[in-house]
């Protein structure tokens, strides 16, 4: 439980810096409308990570990370919608590092949900695939 608590509180981070820049001029960008479904998705998404347990909000989690630190490495890199960003400022980085710990918590509790689904533990879930990797090289 405390690792999905872990991942309610990055999203909700996430939320909350979109739902600031938002606020703070976003909304007049061509990005404004992502930024709120972002806000929005991020406390829904938290809330089913803490209230129901399944697969489903890990994998939700981990998409939500994916999708908005890779829709900001694009935003950063090659411009996106005509936005090009810079990693400048504690909203960027703070953002930035729930994403990555949204990412993490979502594997981590898929990975565990794979385990639990097969019988094994989570240990011996992950000691197979990485054996499993091994061999097929």
């Amino acid at each position: 439980m405390r690792l999905r608590i872990l991942g309610a509180v990055a999203l909700i981070v996430s939320a909350a810096v979109h739902g600031y820049l938002w606020f703070d001029g976003v909304r007049n960008q061509s990005v404004g409308p992502m930024f709120l479904v972002n806000v929005v998705a991020g406390v829904v998404i938290a809330i089913l990570l803490v209230r129901w347990d399944s697969w489903i909000p890990a994998f939700l989690t981990l998409g939500f990370g994916a999708a908005t630190l890779g829709a900001f490495i694009i935003a950063s890199t090659v411009g996106l919608l005509g936005v090009h960003t810079e990693w400048k400022g504690v909203a960027v980085f703070t953002a930035a590092a729930s994403e990555i710990v949204c990412i993490v918590v979502g594997a981590t509790l898929l990975l565990r949900a794979r385990a639990f689904a097969t019988g094994m533990a989570p240990t011996q879930a992950t000691t197979r695939a990485t054996t499993r990797g091994r061999h097929a090289s």
